[in-house]
């Protein structure tokens, strides 16, 4: 029974850090419809540049972080105006697939800078700060990770139900003519959404790092992450941080009663299931556009 409790709370611990990769996927998505798989990478870029200014330059971490956090933003807001939007007659595959060099483009610049070996994130928190709670073993840093998912995923659910710049970006989405003819700056909404975005897979990054570190570090946390937003739903903020959770979790059990070799293998059989049977996912609404 301990055994299971540990492997149902490890679950819920790597389950925070897919939360996190999953709600920045389902920001893009709920403007734009387009499912950004440099997300990962977007993130590898902003842990590779905080462990540059701390380990070379000497910052401190309680300045190097926000810093972190300000250049993720930037770095989507600039990745989506130099790019994404000079796409000429754009469609959603198309978008998708530039996405997809964006992040050919900067792993190669990271193991280029950097190297492929391993690195070490000086991270106050250590991967094995942890405390007993008689048989079971707490990580500092999957606490810290837990509680952040929970904050920004309540913080965004209230930002896009209850401000101005949140209904603008459901109104993109559902359609950009008509959000441009009520006044809707269409191209600041997707460049902020970018930005936004890559500051949550940031702050999913630098948690992930004090773990592992390497260019291929933020590959598996963001495909688990695009199975938790699909298992959720694509357009729900709480969909994506229980499917993601769901995910973990299941991977974990998978590993620990049947293969670990294997477990990986879970989140993708979780997406071909949930797109053959609900594609909507289990918490969003299915609605077809009007044209």
């Amino acid at each position: 029974m301990i055994d299971f409790i540990q492997m149902l709370l490890s679950g819920v611990a790597v389950g925070s850090s897919y939360a996190l990769m999953g709600l920045a996927m389902v920001l893009i998505y709920k403007t734009s419809e387009v499912v950004n798989f440099a997300q990962g990478e977007m993130a590898l870029v902003s842990v590779f540049m905080t462990y540059l200014v701390l380990a070379f330059h000497g910052w401190p971490f309680h300045l190097a972080f926000p810093a972190a956090l300000i250049f993720s933003f930037f770095l989507g807001c600039f990745l989506e105006w130099a790019v994404l939007r000079r796409a000429k007659t754009p469609n959603i595959l198309s978008m998708i697939i530039i996405t997809i060099g964006i992040e050919m483009i900067l792993l190669g610049l990271v193991s280029w800078k950097f190297g492929a070996d391993p690195k070490t994130l000086p991270f106050p928190i250590g991967p094995y700060d942890a405390f007993l709670v008689g048989d079971l073993f707490i990580s500092h840093l999957e606490i810290m990770t837990l509680v952040l998912a929970l904050v920004i995923m309540v913080s965004l659910f209230l930002f896009l139900r209850y401000t101005r710049f949140g209904m603008a970006m459901k109104a993109t989405q559902q359609n950009p003519v008509a959000a441009r003819l009520m006044g809707i700056r269409v191209n600041r909404i997707l460049m902020v959404t970018w930005g936004i975005s890559a500051g949550v897979g940031g702050i999913a990054g630098l948690l992930i790092a004090p773990t592992v570190m390497s260019p291929f570090m933020m590959w598996d946390p963001m495909l688990k992450g695009f199975a938790g937003a699909v298992l959720g739903g694509m357009t729900s903020l709480p969909g994506a941080v229980a499917g993601a959770y769901i995910v973990g979790v299941v991977e974990n059990l998978f590993g620990g009663y049947v293969s670990t070799e294997f477990k990986s293998v879970v989140a993708f059989v979780i997406i071909v299931v949930v797109l053959c049977v609900k594609p909507s996912g289990l918490l969003a609404r299915h609605y077809v556009k009007k044209v």
